[in-house]
């Protein structure tokens, strides 16, 4: 028949399971299909709609700038991607869809994950979104050292799909060292500045000089606390100096009330301030 000559040939990827982390959508159930063999517009629609190119043909890339962009969409794809993901990788990491990015170079970074992190496909995936950038990482100079690092601090579990794993994982060790080094200036010891650390991974994306010093000169010198408070609650550095610390504190102040850390921050803003009350 004249329509049965139409047909285009389309690959057909397996349907990717839920994902479980909860910052991440779960992939959808349906079967997912990529044309190759299609018309220049209909190529054109389908990375329009994963947002890669412009829905016009007039602001389109040539066709065989399509065909390798159409390639490293595959190619994502056979490694857990999933259509759902790609608006945020093109917004974050836009040079893996350009059409002289070579796409296989990112080949070390995906055996990394898989190998030396070993993570399964899903937590891979997941890693990915939520640092698109990891994918253009160097694994001998940046991946690989920082893992060594965290894992010499303690921290396990960095194969889990977690925005601070997947951020603190694309750090060079220096910047963490950093942190270590601020912790240890202010009166930690080692080991206890490695324990802060493996509980609170997110202070590795912490500021020294904008976030952590500024929140442990106003604990020493207008809470006047000390420093074995703050040991006992290293949570503190991940609260908000502007909206959560300064006003709880000035609060109670105002009533002359004085509670430990954990009863000042962890508390929710209807049970603080209900219980002292101007």
């Amino acid at each position: 028949m004249a329509a049965n000559s139409t047909v285009i040939a389309s690959l057909r990827l397996q349907p990717l399971s839920s994902f479980s982390s909860s910052s991440l959508p779960p992939s959808s159930s349906k079967p997912l299909y990529l044309k190759f063999h299609t018309s220049h517009r209909d190529n054109i629609r389908y990375l329009s709609s994963l947002g890669i190119v412009p829905q016009s043909p007039r602001l389109a890339p040539p066709a065989n700038d399509l065909s390798i962009i159409l390639s490293a969409v595959n190619f994502l794809k056979s490694k857990g991607i999933s259509d759902e993901d790609f608006p945020r990788l093109v917004f974050l990491c836009p040079q893996l869809f350009s059409p002289t990015f070579d796409i296989s170079k990112i080949d070390p970074v995906l055996e990394f994950l898989t190998g030396e992190l070993k993570a399964s496909v899903e937590e891979s995936r997941g890693l990915i979104v939520n640092c698109p950038n990891i994918l253009l990482s160097d694994v001998e100079y940046c991946l690989r050292p920082t893992l060594v690092y965290l894992k010499e601090l303690g921290l396990r579990n960095l194969n889990r799909a977690s925005k601070t794993n997947a951020h603190v994982l694309n750090t060079r060790v220096e910047k963490l060292r950093a942190k270590m080094r601020f912790l240890k200036s202010i009166g930690f010891e080692h080991e206890e500045a490695a324990r802060v650390c493996g509980r609170i991974p997110a202070i590795f994306g912490y500021s020294v000089e904008d976030n952590l010093r500024p929140k442990f000169e106003f604990l020493v010198y207008d809470m006047e606390r000390e420093l074995e408070e703050l040991k006992k609650f290293p949570q503190y550095f991940g609260f908000s100096l502007v909206k959560r610390i300064r006003p709880r504190h000035w609060h109670l102040k105002k009533n002359n009330v004085r509670v430990s850390l954990t009863r000042m921050l962890m508390w929710s803003d209807h049970k603080f301030y209900s219980k002292w009350k101007p």
